[in-house]
């Protein structure tokens, strides 16, 4: 598997709005594209992120699948490394995991939201690495408790397990426990420096994406999608930026956030633009620190055309 100039990993994600009957065609695409890395979701009440995962790498042959995020209680975590372990042992090397939290509301409605949120993610997080590493677990945690567990069929490449998270306990608990985090969208180059300082490990980025050769229009086409990712826990996003506290305080005051956007602002809170733009904003993503640049279809375009896109951007950076 190879990479960009410089060893920059490029992918994309196949977003939670598209349905399970347009999952392969659109893996196969990816596979077929140059990309790195292929990312699904999990997000209540869509479709299953193991599910999602298993069916890419069946269809697939050489691209990385992450699976970003998976709820740390959504599932007992000897189950989720047993249901992990098969997917690595069926597909050596080309699998990664991410655990979160979980949307709060979600896990809420799903009667999982866990007396510590911080003890189930590194409680979770530290099982499953000791699981999937072949060790035989007992704990009894605040959240996890196992005895005597062990998996009878362990991965010969155990695979990456990162965190996906964002507030500063939480990143800590992911430089203690996960190989890498992973940072939601939108992580400028401000924001991967500071989550480095923190966790010290790998880091993955997703951005939104626009590849268009009018820039004023890539803009206007991602402008509404990094508006709605500013919610009340992006200040971490946010605040590292130059232009961070005047666009917090935009947030906080109840003003419609799409319309005060400016288009250098918007420039920094994505990956838009022609494509030597594109190319040189994942330069920047991977030179703070990023070495994987995941570029996210806008929902209610052309998916297979967005997969086309983020593979010109990554044959550009191979140039």
């Amino acid at each position: 598997m190879t990479t960009g100039g410089d060893g920059m990993r490029v992918g994309t994600r196949i977003n939670r709005q598209v349905a399970p009957g347009e999952m392969r065609g659109l893996a196969r695409q990816a596979d077929q594209s140059g990309l790195d890395e292929l990312w699904v979701v999990e997000d209540c009440f869509y479709t299953g992120g193991i599910a999602n995962a298993a069916t890419v790498l069946a269809v697939t042959e050489s691209i990385t699948v992450g699976i970003g995020v998976l709820p740390t209680v959504a599932r007992n975590p000897a189950i989720a490394a047993m249901e992990l372990a098969t997917l690595a042992q069926l597909h050596p090397g080309r699998l990664t995991v991410a655990f979160g939290h979980g949307v709060p509301a979600w896990m809420r409605q799903i009667g999982a939201y866990p007396k510590s949120p911080l003890a189930a993610l590194e409680e979770t997080l530290d099982v499953i690495k000791r699981l999937l590493s072949g060790e035989r677990v007992s704990v009894d945690g605040k959240h996890v408790r196992l005895d005597e567990v062990e998996l009878e069929y362990k991965p010969s490449v155990v695979p990456p397990l990162l965190a996906g998270v964002r507030g500063p306990k939480s990143l800590a608990v992911s430089g203690r426990k996960a190989d890498g985090t992973i940072l939601a969208e939108p992580a400028a180059p401000e924001y991967i420096r500071e989550t480095r300082e923190i966790t010290g490990n790998a880091i993955t980025t997703y951005n939104w994406f626009a590849l268009d050769e009018d820039h004023e229009r890539a803009r206007e086409r991602v402008r509404g999608r990094v508006a709605a990712a500013l919610g009340v826990n992006s200040a971490p996003h946010v605040r590292p930026m130059p232009f961070g506290e005047e666009l917090l305080a935009i947030m906080e005051s109840g003003e419609d956030v799409a319309s005060q956007l400016r288009p250098e602002w918007i420039d920094q809170l994505s990956v838009s633009g022609p494509l030597e733009h594109c190319a040189e904003r994942v330069r920047q993503l991977h030179e703070a620190g990023s070495e994987s640049v995941v570029l996210l279809p806008l929902p209610g375009e052309s998916a297979a055309e967005s997969i086309a896109a983020a593979g010109e951007v990554k044959a550009r950076l191979a140039r």
